[in-house]
């Protein structure tokens, strides 16, 4: 799959309670559910690989990889009533969270 010219927005969620298998659940569904967005290109939801080497960071509970046509779609993604709604259902869950954006260089 070629991503030339699009928008990479990739989301690390770590959790309040990093053990419980509920919540992950919960932020997964949560993430799903969202995933219908039609603005999203493409998206992966993944939790951290069994690998292990000195320059991985497996510390978050979930990764969330949405690929945008452009930073406009990115943009009005943030203020999509379906964004705020997830945010508003599921931020309880986490303790952190680190967001990644890029564009092709």
């Amino acid at each position: 799959m070629a991503l030339s010219g699009t928008f990479v927005h990739h989301v690390y969620f770590w959790l309040n309670n990093p053990d419980s298998k509920e919540d992950l659940a919960a932020l997964i569904a949560g993430l799903k559910k969202l995933a219908s967005l039609e603005l999203i290109k493409d998206y992966h939801i993944g939790v951290p690989a069994t690998t292990d080497r000195g320059v991985i960071d497996r510390s978050y509970a979930v990764s969330w990889l949405l690929v945008f046509a452009n930073a406009q779609d990115q943009e009005s993604y943030q203020t999509a009533p379906k964004h705020l709604e997830f945010v508003k259902e599921c931020s309880s869950l986490w303790a952190k969270v680190v967001v990644y954006d890029s564009v092709q260089a």
